[in-house]
């Protein structure tokens, strides 16, 4: 097994698959790297901000990141992150995008994770560790993407305005308002937003209220408190946005950042 190391000494072993387990401190930095293999990322606990050169990503717990081989990224923990990275040779799966994303983790696969960061990083091909390893590789191809990446667009004064928006995010911001704030025609905007980063405006605002609640839903901030800061209207309004994006509840993300440094305490 492998816990609480980095990747460096076992990036050249000869398996296609090499799983680690890593316990992070809430604020925890990586900064910015890359990795000759593709990686999975996963946490049980807390929130995972990962920056790239064109854009963030927010992975909530019980979630995964996909980041592929030799993508330039910085790695931010929200919260205490019981965090499990799962290491990839490039040719071992040939079909996963080539691009990061936010990913749902079936319980499949979860239970996969749990056992792989138990097996030796040299294990037998022949025998259960490498029936397990040649599974999990079956089950990655078979990740789903979630919304959850926040693309930034090229041009430089609208790259401005999306990261003036990140500092003070609001429901309420408008096409108009900022086709107006940029001097252009509504339709030139939201062709131009599109154009460069992928998503419509509404897409993007959503999301960009969704990274900027995660982390104060785990430092404890009341979701009533976090919606009206947001504009949302009353509390069930964000509460059915955010539910719609991850299949459950905001209060659920303190439950289990709860839960989890409860069975912390109790295992030391």
């Amino acid at each position: 097994m492998v816990r609480n190391s980095r990747i460096d000494p076992f990036i050249d072993v000869e398996r296609p698959l090499v799983a680690l387990g890593n316990e992070y401190k809430d604020g925890h930095r990586v900064e910015p790297h890359q990795h000759r293999r593709a990686q999975l990322l996963y946490g049980y606990s807390g929130v995972v901000l990962a920056t790239t050169p064109s854009g963030t990503l927010v992975m909530p717990p019980e979630r995964g990141m996909w980041i592929p081989p030799g993508i330039t990224h910085s790695v931010r923990m929200l919260g205490n992150v019981s965090m499990r990275s799962i290491y990839i040779e490039p040719h071992a799966i040939e079909t996963m995008p080539d691009h990061c994303q936010v990913v749902e983790i079936s319980p499949l696969l979860r239970a996969l994770i749990a056992e792989a960061v138990d097996i030796p990083v040299e294990y037998d091909r022949t025998d259960r560790s490498g029936a397990l390893m040649a599974l999990l590789l079956h089950e990655l191809a078979r990740l789903r993407p979630l919304p959850l990446s926040l693309p930034l667009p090229r041009s430089p004064v609208l790259v401005q305005r999306c990261q003036d928006f990140l500092l003070h995010p609001t429901a309420h911001d408008t096409i108009d308002h900022w086709a107006s704030h940029l001097s252009m025609s509504r339709r030139a905007f939201t062709r131009m937003f599109r154009l460069e980063t992928g998503l419509s405006f509404v897409e993007w605002r959503q999301q960009a209220c969704l990274h900027a609640a995660l982390p104060r839903l785990v430092a404890g901030t009341p979701v009533t408190t976090i919606a009206l800061d947001l504009g949302y209207r009353n509390p069930a309004a964000f509460t059915s946005m955010f539910k719609r994006a991850f299949g459950y509840a905001p209060r659920e993300i303190a439950r289990r950042q709860a839960l989890q440094e409860t069975q912390r305490d109790d295992r030391r």
